[in-house]
């Protein structure tokens, strides 16, 4: 047993030698960081740090951006802030891989230089043009008084580059203005445009003036210069201001293949909006029909947009987008985890903000709902594995996973619940709060059936641990069992001034075998958990003082009253990838 061990392809040793001089990122020690003596040691300790979620070596970052697979290299945009480990001075920054697991750092894509940028360039979207030619439709600010929102566009100055390492802005820009009926400031986030009958179209994020009526302002153009807004947006609701928003298409129920953003008609069985929520910082999502002629889309779920919304994640987990992978036909998902400690914990560590592990997403068999897991490629960080098998934990009871450092790790579980009869009444009037309802009923409150699950960087006394558990209850909708889903990180640290939220979801699944599983990937200071093969899945960044490194434990409890069995039980430690030269 040893710490993580890199984990380079030769192709990402050359590129990183023939880039070295090219990164934007300056290089420092990390783990020679002193802390202040406001700062507790353990914060700015490199034991935190993530090891195989995508960072750059220091400073702030917060949206993915523009995600695209050319010439045989994944692009991913992102904002960054060059300067410091708090929001602000915003840029596009760059990373390149051929595997979305193992990053290089090259120079930022896009800064200020024109007028109507010249004040911040934020989030956006790439699309790939007829021809095969990627634009980036970006929100620039223009003005320095107000956060006045402009949007436009930036082509590649060579585009015979597979690292498209150098972007130009062409003069006809701006492509969108905030005119009447559009609020100057919430007004952007452009999404990738797909094209049908002979128009491109995109859409943009907003709140109507004067209310709380998010939108997605829709335009077309014939050329990809000259866009004309559309007459009304392609859908809106009651729900503040839409950020980040998405669009694209997904195949028939059940199947995992993606679709490219222009899919329409035969295969595709449904489209997804999705839109990140400026007053609650979650991302959600509707499954619903787009008519490309009248240009509406209509949610299958008419309450989706207010009553029990779908979410990506249900934890740490925002600004998200999608893109269509050609080479292995699957959508992929990027979403940003920003921190959960304090400003000046930030600027002492030097560092802010997380990418979440890439996920493939499609649509549940049922038609209701997405399904989310890792991409496949990080499994080649995996390392040996330790198992467990056929292990009944009684009530009350809780065994350690021995044989890895766990601090840094993938855990895959199948649990059987010997029993339902037990379970406790289902309270609807939690029907529309999960969170709430994993507050009440956290993982130390004892129930029926559950709380059980795992104990994740936990240090060896328990004082601290983070839990990530179900809990199932009875008499739900339609007498169906509930499954609630909690990750509960409230003991997580003794570190004080921490924000250590509960986050919950439902499961939609038929718990009436008995049969549920979870995957846990743990790294130092985030925890992303995938409930039910990726039905519900929930982001938790935490901060131990004790569990870290070698120091952290990995166990699964069963708080409940009913025995319940670990059918199969595998973790690996995971080796550490190539990260943007950190």
């Amino acid at each position: 047993m040893g710490n993580p061990k890199w984990a380079l392809a030769p192709w990402a040793l050359l590129l990183l030698l023939q880039l070295a001089s090219a990164s934007h990122h300056t290089r420092r020690s990390l783990e020679t960081e002193a802390a202040s003596p406001s700062v507790p040691a353990s914060i700015v300790s490199p034991l935190l740090r993530t090891g195989y979620h995508f960072q750059p070596p220091m400073n702030w970052i917060n949206d993915p951006n523009g995600p695209l697979y050319y010439k045989g290299w994944y692009h991913l945009f992102y904002q960054y802030n060059p300067k410091g480990a708090v929001w602000g001075n915003i840029i596009w920054a760059h990373s390149v891989s051929r595997d979305l697991i193992n990053w290089i750092a090259l120079e930022p894509a896009i800064t200020p230089s024109i007028p109507t940028d010249k004040y911040g360039v934020w989030s956006g979207s790439t699309t790939l043009l007829h021809d095969g030619t990627p634009a980036i439709l970006y929100t620039g600010i223009g003005r320095p008084d107000t956060n006045y929102q402009i949007q436009n566009i930036a082509l590649p100055k060579n585009a015979s580059d597979p690292l498209l390492r150098e972007w130009t802005k062409p003069d006809y820009n701006p492509i969108a203005v905030p005119v009447a009926g559009i609020n100057a400031t919430q007004f952007r986030d452009p999404t990738t445009a797909w094209f049908a009958g002979g128009r491109w179209r995109m859409l943009v994020g907003g709140l109507r003036p004067g209310t709380l009526r998010g939108e997605a302002i829709l335009y077309r153009s014939r050329d990809f210069k000259r866009w004309v807004r559309a007459k009304h947006p392609l859908h809106s609701a009651l729900t503040g201001m839409w950020e980040c928003p998405d669009f694209y298409p997904v195949a028939k129920a059940g199947a995992e293949r993606g679709l490219d953003t222009s899919a329409y008609g035969a295969g595709v069985a449904k489209h997804v909006l999705k839109n990140s929520l400026d007053l609650t910082r979650y991302d959600y999502y509707t499954v619903g029909t787009y008519d490309n002629t009248a240009e509406r889309y209509v949610p299958d779920n008419p309450t989706g947009d207010v009553y029990r919304r779908l979410q990506y994640d249900y934890g740490n987990f925002y600004a998200s987008k999608t893109f269509f992978d050609p080479v292995k036909q699957r959508r992929i998902l990027l979403g940003w985890a920003n921190e959960s400690d304090s400003v000046a914990h930030d600027k002492a560590k030097g560092w802010a903000g997380i990418q979440a592990i890439p996920r493939k997403i499609w649509l549940d068999p049922s038609g209701k709902q997405l399904v989310q897991w890792p991409i496949e490629e990080l499994e080649k960080l995996r390392g040996k594995p330790v198992n467990v098998g056929d292990k009944v934990v009684m009530p009350g009871q809780h065994f350690e996973v021995t044989g890895l450092h766990s601090y840094q790790s993938d855990v895959e579980v199948s649990f059987e619940v010997s029993s339902l009869d037990k379970a406790e009444p289902f309270d609807p009037a939690y029907a529309n709060d999960a969170q709430k309802l994993c507050g009440m009923k956290g993982a130390d409150v004892k129930g029926g059936v559950g709380p059980f699950g795992l104990w994740v960087l936990a240090s060896a006394d328990l004082a601290e641990k983070t839990a990530v558990f179900f809990r199932v209850f009875k008499d739900g909708y339609g007498g169906k069992p509930v499954v609630l889903m909690c990750s509960d990180p409230s003991k997580s640290s003794l570190t004080p001034d921490l924000y250590k939220p509960t986050f919950a979801g439902f499961v939609d699944t038929d718990i009436s075998s008995g049969k549920i599983s979870l995957r846990s990937l743990i790294d130092r200071s985030v925890v992303e958990s995938f409930g039910a093969g990726g039905k519900t899945c929930i982001l938790s960044r935490v901060y131990p003082s004790m569990a870290l490194g070698k120091d952290a434990h990995l166990h699964v409890f069963n708080n409940g009253a009913t025995d319940i069995k670990v059918s199969r039980l595998t973790a690996w430690e995971m080796k550490k990838p190539l990260m943007n030269g950190a």
